[in-house]
């Protein structure tokens, strides 16, 4: 199960020492809602959507040589949660897009603990919307008894059991960044209850199995007593274990509504100049860190297209491809404004008349922009990441639904100056199944082994430089 902030899918994995296969079981939609008290998920729908495709993956792998499912798994994004009280959900989960979640937690946590002192604990980037935040201003945690990340939710939904997965843990701004654990000395200093919070278990963990009923309830009785494993379940982690590095020298780029930018390391990079470039250490797979920072992705195509009310996004991108790229201005993607829903093309003219620069005269000019100027922001991020790191890079992976565009992807390709190999695009589907399979013994070894059949089952698009590189 693997659960985007825009749309969610059920991929059956078949796994073998040579086979890696994804098929589709069900994809559908992940649609907000929005009450008087603010932005929320729809978390109840998600869940039913999910155990029906849940069915399906069944019945499909009833037709293949192993004849059932071995286990299921769970990702999603990250640092969104629901609050229990004798395991009863407390209102549906609020949205990271909230427009009120973050300002008031923020302030009221920088009060008790200095954003220095924070990094220096949760090795975090300063996101809004990040979870010590959102806590510190919704004060029904009060009245709960626990809280689960959303594939925590789903997963005690399934098993009945109450867990919480580190490498998403690790988003919370509640876990030592150098010990993995959950960082009690800060609960304390925050009200925050320690009891409010699982324990911790690593990707490859049997969390429990499947409970009786759960799957009569969408006619699929054979899903009791299906092992349920914990993955990478903040879906970059997952995205991430895909990612078919082929030598050390590599950097990648998650890329769908969010663009992930980052470094595979083995120990996190705690620096003052770190925080202050607002990059963070996430726990990634195998004990692994993912150094990294959010940048805006393809939420800026999707939502110009609704405002728009169009959906050839490949017929924009051949019209955007004949703009000179040196025509069209370039944005400030991370600017807030951008990250709510709404008219990006509009904010986009506002941006630039704020900016005394001259708008994209067209569609296939505004499409250009963001193109260009989401290409940039990768390149300077990356550029930062290596310097921070003290690391080289000698080419750029590109995965998720944002590898599939191959404008942008040779536009990464023109400003970083490196090679950009592209795919896959089912990245995150592909980590969360070679993590169970792993469990499951159907293969072995590390991640350079997992990467490695990733790399042989895959076909994979290299792009390379040949226009105008980032100033960075």
């Amino acid at each position: 199960m693997d659960l985007g902030a825009s749309s969610g899918r059920v991929m059956l994995g078949e796994v073998g020492p040579d086979v890696l296969r994804l098929t589709a079981a069900a994809r559908f939609g992940n649609d907000p809602v929005r009450t008087p008290d603010g932005l929320h998920w729809n978390i109840l729908e998600l869940y039913r959507q999910a155990l029906v495709g849940l069915a399906a993956a069944a019945r499909l792998a009833a037709g293949t040589p192993a004849g059932r499912l071995a286990s299921v798994g769970i990702d999603s994004w990250a640092v969104d949660y629901g609050l229990l009280r004798d395991g009863r959900l407390l209102g549906q989960p609020f949205h990271y897009r909230d427009e009120r979640r973050g300002g008031a937690g923020s302030r009221a946590v920088h009060v008790v603990v200095s954003a220095e002192d924070l990094y220096a604990r949760n090795g975090l980037q300063f996101l809004p919307f990040n979870t010590v935040y959102q806590l510190a201003a919704d004060s029904w945690h009060r009245d709960a008894d626990r809280v689960l990340l959303v594939p925590d939710l789903l997963a005690h939904w399934l098993t009945g059991e109450e867990r919480t997965e580190r490498t998403n843990a690790s988003t919370t701004g509640l876990l030592d960044v150098t010990t993995g654990d959950w960082d009690t000395d800060l609960m304390t200093r925050l009200d925050l209850a320690r009891h409010l919070f699982a324990d911790l278990v690593d990707p490859g963990t049997t969390v429990g199995a499947v409970q009786p009923g759960v799957g009569e309830a969408v006619g699929a009785a054979e899903l009791s007593g299906l092992p349920v494993v914990a993955v990478g379940s903040h879906d970059t982690a997952s995205a991430v274990v895909g990612v078919p590095f082929a030598r050390p020298e590599s950097a990648y780029i998650s890329l769908g509504t969010w663009g992930l930018v980052g470094l595979e390391l083995e120990t996190p990079v705690l620096t003052d100049e770190s925080r202050l470039a607002n990059f963070t250490n996430e726990g990634g797979v195998d004990g692994t860190v993912r150094f990294l920072t959010n940048v805006m992705g393809t939420w800026l195509l999707s939502q110009t297209l609704r405002t728009w009310g169009r959906d050839d996004l490949t017929a924009l991108l051949a019209a955007a491809a004949d703009v000179p790229a040196s025509t069209v201005p370039l944005v400030d993607v991370q600017d807030r404004r951008f990250v709510p829903p709404g008219d990006m093309p509009a904010r986009i003219a506002e941006w630039c008349a704020e900016h005394d620069v001259a708008p994209p005269r067209d569609a296939a000019s505004t499409v250009r922009c963001i193109i260009e100027s989401l290409a940039a922001a990768y390149a300077d991020a990356l550029a930062t990441a290596t310097r921070l790191a003290d690391r080289s890079v000698e080419v750029v992976h590109v995965v998720g639904g944002g590898s599939q565009n191959t404008l942008l992807c040779q536009a990464i390709a023109d400003r970083t100056g490196l090679p950009v190999v592209a795919g896959p695009v089912e990245a995150t589907a592909l980590g969360n199944v070679l993590v169970q399979a792993r469990a499951a013994g159907a293969v072995t070894g590390g991640l350079d082994d997992l990467r490695r059949l990733v790399r042989t089952t895959h076909d994979l698009r290299r792009h390379e430089p040949v226009g105008i590189r980032s100033s960075a």
